[in-house]
């Protein structure tokens, strides 16, 4: 059985306001906690993975290990986006932001992983593969669609943050704060 808390939260939307729910569990076999975003039918799903689960991963498709190791230390989330509702939507990662003590990041998007690889030496099939473990940065969703993928925030072990997300649905803009999300530890205690 799976604790779970049930947070809800008022959203600024840009014509108005739109409550949302946030859901939080922690995972009773894994201790691994997972956040639900929903809204309209759309919800996003974030789930850590804890360094070591990153660094098997990375090492195993022929990442160095240096190189492994760095980029397991960086936040990463495996994540499910599910267009439920009866809208379109469509969202570019670009556009969001990880809000931590007040100063504002970018999340570490394909793009952003394909510089960074470059000036390391990461095989090619390696980073191949990690583009494609990647949630596509810009991505539409018709009523029914899904897609899931890691993402990366950056931020080292245990470090606390807010996602400011921004999409569209139906044409119109979305602003939502996930917020007290929890980059995985290097452990579980």
């Amino acid at each position: 059985m799976r604790l779970i808390y049930l947070v809800f939260m008022l959203l600024v939307l840009p014509t108005g306001f739109a409550s949302a729910a946030v859901t939080v569990e922690v995972g009773e076999n894994t201790g691994l906690r997972t956040w639900q975003w929903s809204h309209e039918g759309i919800s996003l799903r974030l789930v850590q993975r804890l360094p070591d689960q990153t660094r098997g991963y990375l090492q195993g498709r022929g990442f160095p290990v240096e190189v492994a190791d760095e980029a397991a230390t960086s936040c990463f989330f495996g994540t499910m986006f599910r267009n439920d509702g009866t809208l379109p939507l469509d969202f570019d990662l670009n556009t969001w932001k990880v809000m931590q003590k007040g100063k504002e990041t970018l999340m570490l998007v394909r793009e952003r992983w394909k510089t960074r690889l470059q000036e390391r030496a990461v095989p090619k099939a390696a980073r191949i593969a990690l583009h494609w473990s990647l949630m596509p940065t810009q991505q539409h969703f018709e009523p029914g669609d899904y897609n899931w993928g890691m993402m990366v925030f950056g931020l080292p072990p245990g470090d606390e943050f807010d996602l400011h997300l921004q999409l569209k649905l139906g044409g119109k803009q979305v602003a939502a704060i996930i917020p007290g999300l929890q980059c995985p530890p290097e452990k579980l205690n």
